[in-house]
């Protein structure tokens, strides 16, 4: 049976379970939009139960965290855990796993404590007021700060964040990355009038939803939030 084209490759099996590196972006442009780094079929429905999805931008480096997340996350779901217990309790064991490497030393200062700034990669624009969109190492975000984070995030979600910034995880591609941008400057912006993270992130959602259905309204959306009214910073040596 000839898989769909957001397929890209069987990059493994654990057991009776194959694990296929899926186009994420297609998946979120089209059938699934809160799809993120991975999932299963408990997590999301339209999974094949003996099949894990892992999107074809994370890093390869993160892709063991991944999996024994998944492993964890599915047994726990298939023996009727929520998928918040399940998840929670995967993520207990990913941690454990990301402990074991070096990226904690990449972030920390002489005191021993994170600093947000140290996985800055690219500044990507500074809006007016005072706003700044950042790429950041999304693994030393994930390792360090909060398990969970994925595609983006800002400071009136994150209080890891340092304050009037955005960040994008690097693991997205660039032609990816301004849907996201879009999501969380609008989250941002509906947030800092008072609606709530969940109401707000519901009304970004729609929003990125509709630009990825209509990519010609892309430019429109982020002109309206400001995102072109300064210019680009110049290129680093």
């Amino acid at each position: 049976m000839t898989k769909p084209p957001f397929y890209v490759q069987k990059i493994g099996r654990r057991g009776s379970i194959d694990i296929w590196q899926v186009d994420g972006a297609a998946i979120r442009a089209t059938i699934e939009k809160e799809f993120t780094n991975f999932g299963q079929h408990f997590r999301f429905p339209l999974i094949p139960e003996n099949e894990f999805w892992i999107d074809k931008e994370a890093s390869r480096d993160e892709l063991r965290f991944f999996i024994d997340h998944l492993l964890a996350e599915y047994l726990l779901m298939k023996n009727g855990y929520s998928f918040s217990d399940a998840t929670q309790m995967a993520s207990v064991k990913e941690q454990s796993e990301r402990q074991k490497t070096k990226d904690i030393q990449k972030v920390t200062d002489q005191t021993g404590q994170p600093v947000p700034q140290n996985v800055h990669l690219k500044l990507i624009k500074s809006l007016p007021d005072n706003l700044v969109v950042w790429q950041v190492d999304g693994r030393l975000v994930r390792s360090n700060f909060y398990i969970d984070f994925t595609q983006g995030g800002h400071d009136l979600v994150y209080n890891f964040v340092p304050k009037n910034e955005v960040w994008i995880d690097n693991d997205l591609s660039d032609a990816e990355a301004p849907y996201i941008i879009l999501h969380e400057l609008y989250e941002r912006s509906l947030m800092s009038k008072g609606l709530t993270y969940n109401q707000a992130h519901r009304h970004a959602s729609r929003l990125e939803w509709h630009s990825r259905q209509n990519p010609g309204h892309l430019e429109k959306h982020l002109r309206n939030l400001g995102y072109f009214d300064t210019p680009p910073p110049p290129p680093t040596a």
